[in-house]
């Protein structure tokens, strides 16, 4: 019986999805530039250069961005970027699921808006750590929970109402409570997460939809339905989307939310938190309040 988790996402669909994209991704890559952007503000902000760099996914956003930013691209040695798709890798194409690397091959590792479409993410996470230096830095940006809400609810409600029933239509997505635990799981030291929120205005639905398959960011769900939706089901998910979510000036609202994580390969070195019941301070000094015991009541 094998113990790998089920496939939720096709992966042959995935790399299929990107190689289509590969000609159009150029015009439609705003959200992987702003994650690109963001990472590499990490980066510039570690006071330390990295000899090999790895990218995992991305297009070759990061190259291009780097030519525009020298204080990053100064940080940075030799950089492999790579992608799961053969037509957008610039030096190799890679699957996440199974990286080819050696252990410590790199003191960076960046993965922008790729590994939200991994099967066994922490089993990624950890080929990830194992293929990072001792104290190695590692960032990543990943398409978060709350990304598509209105597409989700929209195309739920129209298929309730058309066939009776609603399936998944959109893939699911982690959220940050989720990647501050796995990275913490799959070894990584001193994991951090935050969210940047970016709401997108499009005129309908069928906009919207283009650019998703544009970036190569469709569903590829593998428990996805085999049977093929009639142009109705579409024509009235864009209605409800306009009902629900739509501004003013007919102009209806997409939420896209990326999560960046990041965290160091181990070293001896790094900062540990201290030993539960070691602090010899009370928290009321540091404070400067007068500790109340659990019985007594506040502004007695």
């Amino acid at each position: 019986m094998s113990s790998s988790p089920p496939a939720l996402f096709d992966r042959a669909l995935l790399r299929q999805r990107r190689n289509r994209a590969a000609r159009t991704l150029p015009e439609y890559d705003f959200l992987l530039q702003r994650a690109v952007d963001d990472l590499l503000d990490r980066v510039e902000s570690v006071t330390r250069d990295f000899e090999r760099a790895l990218v995992l996914g991305g297009a070759g956003t990061v190259g291009r961005a780097l030519a525009e930013r020298p204080e990053a691209a100064a940080k940075i040695g030799h950089l492999i970027e790579t992608d799961f798709s053969d037509r957008l890798a610039p030096d190799l194409c890679v699957d996440e699921e199974a990286l080819p690397f050696a252990d410590e091959s790199f003191d960076l590792v960046i993965s922008p808006l790729a590994l939200h479409w991994v099967n066994d993410l922490p089993g990624a996470l950890i080929q990830i750590n194992r293929a990072m230096k001792s104290d190695g830095f590692f960032a990543a940006a990943i398409f978060g929970g709350a990304s598509l809400k209105e597409l989700r609810q929209s195309m739920m409600a129209a298929e309730a109402e058309l066939y009776g029933g609603a399936s998944a239509r959109v893939s699911p997505f982690a959220d940050t409570v989720d990647m501050a635990g796995l990275l913490s799981r799959a070894g990584f030291a001193m994991p951090v997460t935050d969210v940047d929120r970016v709401t997108v205005r499009y005129g309908n639905s069928f906009v919207l939809m283009r650019d998703l398959r544009a970036m190569g960011e469709t569903s590829v769900l593998a428990d996805r339905p085999r049977k093929p939706v009639t142009k109705p089901f579409f024509v009235r998910t864009a209605q409800i989307y306009s009902e629900r979510f739509a501004d003013e000036d007919g102009k209806v609202r997409a939420s896209f939310e990326i999560i960046h994580a990041g965290g160091w390969a181990p070293h001896p070195d790094q900062p540990r938190p201290k030993r539960p019941g070691s602090a010899t301070t009370r928290l009321a000094d540091a404070l400067g309040v007068k500790e109340q015991s659990a019985g007594e009541k506040a502004g007695g």
